[in-house]
This record gives C-alpha cells, structure tokens and sequence, in this order.
C-alpha cells in the first residue's frame, strides 16, 4: 500500500515537491523566473503543448514548452533543457532567437495562485527535427508534468486562432497573433506583456 501511495502522488504532496521551485515573494505568492520555447517550421507551423491542473482535466489550455530556471541556468540554457525534458529534442542553446517575448503571469495552478516571470525564445526547426517534436518519444517529464501534460501538437496559426475562438484556452492569449509577426513576416519585435 505504500509503495503504490509513493507512486501515485496526491495532490497536495505533489504541491509540497513544487514548492522548492516556487519560492515565496514578498507577497506571500508562489513566484519563479521561466524560460520557454516556440519551435516553428518554414511552413508556419508552431508546437504547443496541451495540459491541464492536477485532477481537474476540465481546466485546461495550450502553451509553450518550457518550465522553471533553475538555480545557476541562464534563461536560454533553461529553455534548451525544458525543451530537451519536455520533447527530447536537444539543440545548442546557439541556436534559440531572441528572447522575443517577457511575459509576467499570475495564474491559479496546483492548489495555489502563482507569479511567474517568463522569457520566449523562438526556434525554427527542421522536418527531421519537426517529427521529433511530433513523437516526443524521448521525453524526460517531472513527476508532476506526467500528471498534467495530455497531447501535444503542431499548429497552423489560422487553425490555432479558430480553436481559441471557439473556446480552447492559450497562453500567452496573444501568442497567435506575435507568432504571425515572428514566423509569418519574419519580424523579431519584442513584446512586453501582462497576464493574470
């Protein structure tokens, strides 16, 4: 019975091992700094993950990949290993653009409201690289990404923005519209932005 209590995390043990990543602020809040990445294909095409929060499968929503920086990473070599864990492609961090866009979130997520403060780097890939995406067979997930990580996907823009119209949850919200300038006409504009 144990044993199958230790593989079979509750919810709040799962929260209690996040809470080394999410230091408290000042305000009492769950806060970390994050890197995340938008692989993309000459076709347009972007990758997203599906996921939701712990047993509650019906709150649930695309983003990018990427997770937490850990202590002594830079931004771009966290967002090389959360690439690497969440998709098993692995690239030089050379290779990541930008970063394009810094993203600070308030969010409810794991019994908790949280802050996170993120940085996006872009990554075009190629077709070889796009399957690996697609398969994701060599993943590395966390114990708790294997309880709230569903799908994941290539997305046309125009595909994407009618999900979104049509309910599916986004974040960033505006991510289709900044990938139209990043990956459509090529533009590499900086955007500031704040969610909650």
């Amino acid at each position: 019975m144990v044993e199958k209590e230790a593989q079979n995390p509750t919810e709040r043990e799962l929260a209690a091992a996040m809470h080394s990543e999410w230091p408290k602020d000042a305000e009492g809040y769950p806060h970390r700094q994050a890197a995340r990445v938008i692989p993309y294909t000459h076709s347009g095409e972007i990758f997203l993950i599906k996921g939701h929060d712990f047993g509650k499968a019906e709150r649930a929503w695309w983003f990018t990949v990427g997770g937490g920086i850990q202590r002594g990473e830079t931004a771009r070599n966290a967002a090389v290993r959360e690439l690497r864990e969440e998709t098993g492609l692995q690239i030089s961090p050379a290779r990541l653009e930008g970063p394009v866009l810094y993203r600070k979130a308030t969010f409810y997520f794991y019994l908790e409201t949280r802050r996170q403060d993120e940085e996006f780097f872009l990554l075009g890939v190629d077709e070889e690289e796009a399957d690996i995406l697609r398969r994701s067979s060599h993943r590395d997930l966390t114990p708790e990404e294997e309880k709230v990580l569903e799908e994941s996907k290539w997305w046309s823009l125009a595909d994407l923005a009618e999900a979104q119209a049509a309910g599916a949850s986004l974040y960033p919200r505006a991510l289709v519209d900044m990938a139209q300038k990043w990956v459509q006409e090529g533009s590499r504009q900086v955007f500031h932005i704040v969610e909650s």
